[in-house]
């Protein structure tokens, strides 16, 4: 009888060892995915995720849902990343924000590179420089020639302390050698409106957000942040021919996944993200948003980000921006 028992048991453990090895030598990815993203639908991240998310979807079968997790910056949805097994089924979307977050947060319930992997660059993307046309400048070296004769007497809008647009200008008072005053708004919308209704006078804009404003004439810009000019304005010089030299200021947007994902998802997910982003169908879709579509290496996507992190610090230190 102990026998027969004992037997018994042996074959329970190893039906259900076997169970567990066939779980576990699933192919990736056997259930649905989910990329988090800490903005407000309509965004870059948020446009870069569902793109993804539905071509990833179309390939290998599974659903691949995109959930907006907002509140601090974008950080609630890194710090829900940062709990989340590392099995690739929890992604993040994220801008350049992510490495600013160190140099403007004292305390951060995540570290921004320990706590992730990287998967891939989705896009990058050049910003405007906005005047309000009351102001009479129509170049960007006016502008300077300007604020150079009135140190501190100019202030330039940002969407809020320690936003990327807040460190590009930042970086421009630097380079340029200019003193303007801060002027933290709520969010990029706001900081652009008072900007063309001449309440500030300068704002470096994402893309995006002022393409349209500008084509139709109703925002001024003098400048784009590129390297080089853009297709769509090619008689808008950058700010570096333009009496900047070497300023180059460029928004970029990306997936992550939790720290100790397996290497071999990582590269599955970079592989097929890079695929997708070579596709015609997705740059017509990221092309009216001003970005480009670019993937990196998950190797690639570490280093951009502790390269980063030490860029953002350094210029806060130089801009005296505390951390909250």
């Amino acid at each position: 009888m102990k026998k027969k028992k004992s037997l018994l048991m042996h074959i329970i453990f190893l039906v259900f060892a076997s169970l567990c090895f066939n779980i576990s030598a699933q192919p990736y990815p056997s259930k649905p995915i989910k990329i988090l993203v800490g903005f407000s639908p309509g965004g870059v991240p948020d446009i870069a995720a569902r793109v993804i998310a539905q071509k990833l979807t179309e390939k290998w079968g599974q659903p691949v849902i995109v959930e907006n997790k907002l509140g601090a910056g974008s950080n609630i949805a890194a710090q829900a990343l940062s709990t989340s097994a590392a099995d690739g089924y929890t992604l993040l979307s994220i801008s350049s924000a992510h490495a600013i977050a160190p140099s403007i947060y004292s305390k951060l319930p995540f570290d921004s590179q320990k706590d992730f992997s990287g998967v891939s660059l989705t896009s990058t993307g050049p910003a405007f420089v906005i005047v309000p046309a009351q102001l009479g400048v129509n170049t960007m070296g006016e502008f300077l020639a300007l604020a150079r004769s009135k140190p501190g007497q100019l202030n330039f809008a940002s969407a809020g302390t320690g936003s990327g647009s807040h460190f590009a200008i930042e970086l421009l008072k630097s380079k340029a050698n200019i003193d303007l005053v801060h002027v933290p708004f709520k969010g990029i919308p706001e900081a652009l409106t008072d900007t063309i209704a001449g309440r500030t006078h300068i704002f470096i804009s994402p893309y995006a957000t002022a393409v349209q404003l500008v084509k139709d004439g109703k925002a001024k810009a003098i400048a784009v942040t590129s390297v080089s000019r853009v297709a769509d304005f090619p008689d808008l010089p950058t700010v570096s021919e333009s009496g900047v030299p070497g300023y180059k200021w460029i928004f970029w947007y990306a997936i992550l996944a939790p720290a100790k994902t397996p290497k071999p998802i990582l590269e599955k997910l970079h592989h097929e993200i890079a695929s997708i982003l070579n596709i015609t169908e997705v740059k017509n879709k990221f092309q009216p948003l001003g970005i480009d579509p670019v993937s990196n290496t998950p190797d690639e996507m570490d280093r951009l980000i502790t390269e980063e992190i030490a860029n953002f610090k350094k210029l806060a230190i130089a801009a005296q921006i505390k951390p909250e």
